[in-house]
């Protein structure tokens, strides 16, 4: 039973992440959510048959039936990536591995819904930032709102995440303001509030200093593939979406060893 649960939640996954592609690539050309998905570079609609999540896209042979127009590996690596993390959420909240400190047993199942809606936010602003250097307010705002209701709703501190989302969000405003923009951009600052809001003051400093580490290695793997310099921007949202993902599994017991480390 649990594995049959288990193996219909990767599915969901992967079903969430073939609209997650769907969504980032019309966000970028301001077309509507709605109507048919059409092939990006003919517009010739596609077919429901080649459709299916991954199977198509090897059944195709990463091509276009209409034109021949290579598909981009993106698509079926954000599905099968959803549909592996949604998994190691599902199993997380059943097992009760690693729950935040105000998150009882018996909510486990509104837990893996909050850390789906969050894992679907993070993929989405992932995905935007790493190919238009941009988050867009539509996604993070959103994703702001979902994590503060979500997480007061399981018997988190009001207090501790409206408390970690002006921390981290002033802390980027006063790079953004200090450097007239040229440091960080203005999503950044939302990004700190949903980190704030999703993680709480301590575990969303665990998350930002993560990003730094991550984005440091980013760089670092730029320039040794000679794909960059060290006046290259590098889409920084990007990495506190992985941090905050990162903090969110595993910020607590990251903290507490560090505190034993003291």
């Amino acid at each position: 039973m649990i594995f049959t649960l288990t193996a219909l939640v990767v599915l969901l996954g992967i079903a969430i992440g073939s609209f997650v592609n769907a969504l980032v690539f019309r966000a970028n050309d301001n077309e509507a959510i709605t109507g048919r998905s059409k092939c990006r570079a003919c517009l010739t609609p596609i077919a429901a048959k080649d459709l299916i999540p991954v199977i198509s896209f090897f059944l195709l042979k990463r091509k276009c039936r209409k034109c021949t127009s290579v598909i981009e590996w993106q698509y079926s690596i954000v599905e099968l990536s959803m549909g592996v993390l949604f998994g190691l959420l599902f199993a997380r909240s059943l097992y009760g591995v690693g729950f935040p400190e105000f998150v009882m047993g018996k909510d486990w199942l509104a837990l893996f819904i909050r850390d789906a809606l969050m894992v679907t936010f993070l993929l989405i602003i992932f995905i935007y930032d790493l190919r238009w250097r941009v988050i867009l307010d539509r996604f993070s705002i959103p994703a702001i709102i979902i994590a503060l209701i979500m997480n007061v709703a399981l018997g988190a501190d009001v207090v501790d995440l409206l408390a970690g989302g002006i921390v981290i969000a002033g802390f980027f405003a006063l790079q953004f303001f200090l450097s007239s923009g040229r440091w960080i951009g203005g999503g950044d600052i939302r990004m700190g509030a949903l980190m704030g809001a999703l993680l709480g003051l301590k575990v969303g400093l665990v998350a930002l200093f993560l990003s730094y580490i991550f984005g440091a290695i980013g760089g670092i793997l730029l320039i040794l593939s000679k794909r960059g310099n060290l006046q290259s921007h590098v889409p920084f949202g990007t990495f506190l979406a992985v941090g905050t993902l990162v903090a969110m599994l595993f910020g607590e017991n990251i903290l507490n060893w560090y505190i034993g480390l003291l």
